[in-house]
């Protein structure tokens, strides 16, 4: 079993490092315009997100259109 790549409010981040907001259908045609960044330490809780359907992703790992 793999680790979490999609993390919610509460979370708490796994490694240090960028995290950005993605939809919930991560597909070109649903692009989230703005998407909140946020930078976190190992152990930090992900704040809220812009919408109930969004979660947080490692920068690097999120697919950028």
């Amino acid at each position: 079993m793999g680790e979490r790549t999609e993390y919610e409010k509460g979370d708490r981040a796994p490694n240090p490092g960028v995290y950005t907001e993605v939809g919930e259908a991560r597909s070109f045609h649903t692009e989230i315009q703005n998407p909140k960044r946020i930078t976190m330490e190992k152990g930090d809780i992900f704040p809220e997100t812009s919408n109930k359907d969004r979660k947080w992703k490692k920068a690097e790992k999120a697919r950028v259109h």
